[in-house]
């Protein structure tokens, strides 16, 4: 379960990154680098706020589980873990590549983060349920 405390951690770096990034990116451009550089600055915001998203998860994944005294799948941690970093990273590519969304390897990247953050989500949240229903019915 401490993958989720790792991957949350990682996240919180990625989102002050991006934070410092898309600052010096308004705040001090540099002719030449910055249009070209950071092309799209509205997706690099969602990057940021799903980045926090994200990390808020994981550290709430953890805790519901540790206070409840539940044994989360470890799977599906390492699902939240990836795929909690991966989706905004997605955001985060695209950004930078104004064609992003047109080219097959990136559909296809963004297609495999879904489906491992889905699996390991539903699965979390299916075990907290499972335990929720378990101590409510007796």
């Amino acid at each position: 379960m401490e993958i989720l405390l790792i991957g949350a951690v990682a996240m919180i770096a990625a989102l002050i990154l991006s934070a410092w990034l898309m600052t010096f990116a308004r705040w001090f451009p540099i002719k030449g680098i910055d249009g070209d550089f950071l092309v799209d600055y509205k997706t690099m915001i969602r990057a940021h706020i799903d980045y926090a998203l994200m990390a808020l998860f994981s550290l709430g994944f953890y805790g519901s589980a540790v206070g409840a005294g539940i044994a989360l799948p470890v799977i599906a941690c390492w699902c939240v873990a990836i795929g909690g970093f991966t989706n905004p990273t997605i955001f985060v590519v695209a950004a930078f590549d104004p064609d992003f969304w047109n080219k097959k390897r990136w559909k296809i990247f963004s297609a495999v983060s879904f489906v491992i953050t889905t699996v390991g989500f539903v699965w979390i949240a299916y075990t907290l349920l499972q335990f929720s229903l378990g101590r409510l019915l007796g």
